[in-house]
């Protein structure tokens, strides 16, 4: 009884690393990439987005620092997910951090917003997510200002403003 157990417990471990390497890799032949309520091919992202956005939303690159649209950004607003317009962040939570992507103190909504770890490029990091459709945001740190102390250090490219 307790090796069966401990099969399926193996069992159970092994299949969730490997889905964790499946949507880290970006999925395969059409499939969803990331885990969000919004499914669509690679395809599909390929021929929504630019191919900055494609690479940083999707494939979880970066775009260069201080090169964003939103960095130096004080409309009053609200930063959608530009892969599927939910409500991320907005201007009243935003500030200059000095890092040279967009910064906010807190999230405009937290069920918008989801984050795990990031082990890529040989450091432990929590990366941000949009929750309704899986895209990568950036980052978040723990070197922001109050109340929360939270830094989100997000890309522009997978930000949409909208003036209020």
């Amino acid at each position: 009884m307790m090796k069966t157990l401990g099969v399926i417990v193996a069992m159970v471990l092994l299949a969730a690393c490997r889905q964790q390497a499946f949507v880290r890799r970006g999925g395969a032949e059409g499939k969803m990439a990331m885990t969000g309520k919004i499914e669509k091919s690679e395809a599909q992202w390929r021929s929504e987005l630019t191919p900055e956005q494609y690479h940083v939303m999707r494939e979880q690159g970066t775009e260069r620092p201080g090169s964003g649209t939103y960095v130096h950004n004080e409309a009053d607003g609200t930063y959608n997910c530009a892969g599927c317009g939910v409500a991320l962040f907005k201007s009243d939570e935003k500030f200059d951090s000095g890092s040279g992507w967009p910064s906010f103190w807190d999230k405009a909504n937290a069920s918008n917003v989801v984050e795990r770890t990031d082990s890529s490029l040989g450091r432990v990091r929590t990366e941000v997510l949009c929750a309704n459709c899986g895209s990568h945001l950036g980052h978040v740190f723990e070197d922001g200002p109050q109340p929360t102390g939270l830094r989100y250090c997000i890309n522009s490219v997978c930000l949409d403003f909208k003036t209020e």
